[in-house]
């Protein structure tokens, strides 16, 4: 029976991962610094953000169904190279073709307004960059930073995707493994969500570094309760400090002149007299 060309031939996942790793090896020999998406684990994702990135794109209806296409192409190493850089994802998938398919996904960056709520909101409640990076914040910044109408994920209206295969749909199976190879890239550095969207990871550290000075500057200008000052002294005791501290001085040359002699003062005397 002939193959009907309208539809894509049938690949098992064996065939698959053959041909993509015939086609990585071609690319390396010209592109020493490929950078393919390695899945290791039946998971997609294992960090924080990685897993974040993968449930917010999953979370749309109009991404739902058709994001989960590029499952098995992630999976089985498909994505040959990924490049995240401020609003663009630049990715190689292998298809059933010899040659790799180029996808390119764009995502606006961050509108200032919103970036600049994010950090009001935050409260200063992220101490380190490690901290942050990690995912390891309170779970009401993790509601923040995934909320749909003023989160820091994009939403599909933020995101315009374009691959060269002859696929019909916007979202075909190797634009969907790119855009989970975005996750497992999260897992590797954190820190590429924030270039993608055009934003400065520090602004939310600086944040709390400066509230915290501030606090620290704060208390030091408060003396302790514990330390009572003169004009309390003189309502509690009902003194003056300044006289009482002029009237001694005579009241302890009276003492030190009418203090018994030490022996040893005594056989100084005796010896000067003789």
């Amino acid at each position: 029976m002939a193959h009907d060309y309208r539809y894509p031939k049938y690949m098992s996942v064996g065939e698959k991962e053959e041909l993509a790793c015939a086609a990585l090896e071609r690319l390396r020999r010209s592109r020493p610094d490929i950078s393919p998406v390695t899945i290791a684990g039946r998971a997609l994702a294992r960090t924080w953000w990685g897993k974040a990135w993968n449930r917010n794109l999953e979370s749309y209806a109009d991404y739902a169904y058709r994001i989960q296409r590029g499952r098995s192409y992630v999976r089985h190493q498909a994505v040959l190279d990924l490049r995240v850089r401020p609003g663009l994802v630049e990715a190689l998938v292998q298809g059933g073709e010899a040659k790799p398919y180029k996808i390119a996904i764009t995502i606006k960056p961050l509108e200032p307004d919103a970036w600049q709520r994010i950090i009001s909101a935050s409260g200063g409640a992220i101490d380190s960059l490690s901290e942050l990076l990690e995912g390891e914040f309170p779970k009401a910044l993790a509601d923040l930073f995934t909320g749909h109408d003023a989160g820091l994920f994009p939403s599909p209206k933020d995101i315009a995707l374009r691959c060269d295969c002859p696929d019909w749909a916007a979202m075909c199976k190797h634009v969907s493994a790119a855009l989970y190879g975005v996750g497992a890239r999260l897992d590797d550095n954190p820190a590429l969500f924030f270039v993608l969207r055009g934003v400065n990871v520090e602004d939310l550290i600086s944040r709390a570094v400066s509230e915290k000075s501030a606090k620290l500057l704060e208390k030091s200008g408060t003396k302790s309760r514990r330390v009572i000052e003169e004009p309390d002294l003189e309502t509690l005791f009902g003194i003056d400090l300044d006289d009482e501290s002029e009237d001694a001085q005579p009241e302890n040359r009276a003492l030190t002149s009418s203090a018994p002699k030490s022996p040893t003062s005594k056989k100084r005397r005796k010896t000067e007299t003789r």
